[in-house]
């Protein structure tokens, strides 16, 4: 399987080395055409659009945020190439989501939704099999996790002396607001109750160092509260290390002959 990939941040650069250093590849970097000429030290073609990308490439990986996923997803669909994102905020768009639907259907191709930041989700999955009553979804990160976001609009971060929510409404609201934020939220709501029944709270606290998301549901099948404190990636304190790693898994899933 040939994989290409879209988006050189911290996400993106950790999905290639880890796919360099198994031998896989990457074998394409889908890039703005503004930066077709720029070196880059790991030897990955680049290419500035869809359609120069290579004829053999079996799978896409969008490590590039919502406007990437708005401005290629489409394209990729309908050339038959399945496509893992980790944008999954973007949906809460629902003319996007039924382009893409489209799109897939047309190619024949997939869109996998990368589990992200967050667990849990199959079993909220499984959940929504019998019925899904309450499913909310709490983000609690440090104040300057919540940097060049709403959350400055509504808190003085820098004088925060204990936690204070500064976003309560739903998912598909959450997702909008805080495009940068907010794919967590979009996960759990994509997972169980949709965008506009999925609760979410957004809280800055100076009292924790970690990323802590915390997903409650409760269903026919009973109840249960989530909780993951996420690091960092090394060289980008905004991206989680767990969300690029659901994305090597995602793609070992993909190849694998029995799979979860």
């Amino acid at each position: 399987m040939k994989v290409g990939l879209i988006g050189g941040g911290a996400i993106g650069r950790y999905v290639a080395d880890r796919l360099t250093a198994e031998g896989d590849g990457p074998y394409a970097l889908l890039v703005r055409p503004a930066r077709l000429e720029e070196a880059g030290s790991d030897e990955i073609p680049r290419f500035g659009s869809v359609t120069d990308l290579p004829a053999d490439i079996d799978l896409m990986v969008d490590c590039a945020g919502h406007g990437a996923l708005i401005e290629h997803g489409a394209a990729i669909l309908e050339r038959g190439n399945d496509l893992i994102t980790v944008s999954l905020g973007a949906l809460a768009d629902p003319q996007l989501e039924v382009q893409l639907t489209q799109a897939a259907e047309a190619g024949g191709a997939q869109l996998h939704l990368a589990s992200g930041a967050i667990g849990a989700l199959d079993a909220l999955q499984a959940a929504r099999v019998g019925g899904l009553t309450d499913v909310t979804y709490t983000g609690r990160k440090p104040p300057n996790g919540w940097r060049d976001s709403p959350a400055e609009d509504h808190l003085d971060l820098d004088a925060l002396t204990e936690a204070a929510t500064h976003f309560e409404g739903t998912a598909r609201q959450a997702a909008t607001n805080y495009p940068k934020n907010a794919n967590v939220a979009a996960a759990v709501a994509l997972a169980g109750i949709g965008f506009d029944a999925t609760q979410v709270r957004l809280i800055a606290d100076p009292q924790v160092t970690a990323n802590i998301h915390e997903v409650s549901a409760k269903g026919t099948f009973g109840q249960f509260t989530f909780r993951i404190e996420g690091t960092a990636l090394p060289d980008n304190p905004r991206s989680s290390a767990l969300a690029a790693m659901s994305v090597i898994a995602a793609i070992r899933r993909r190849r694998a002959a029995i799979t979860t």
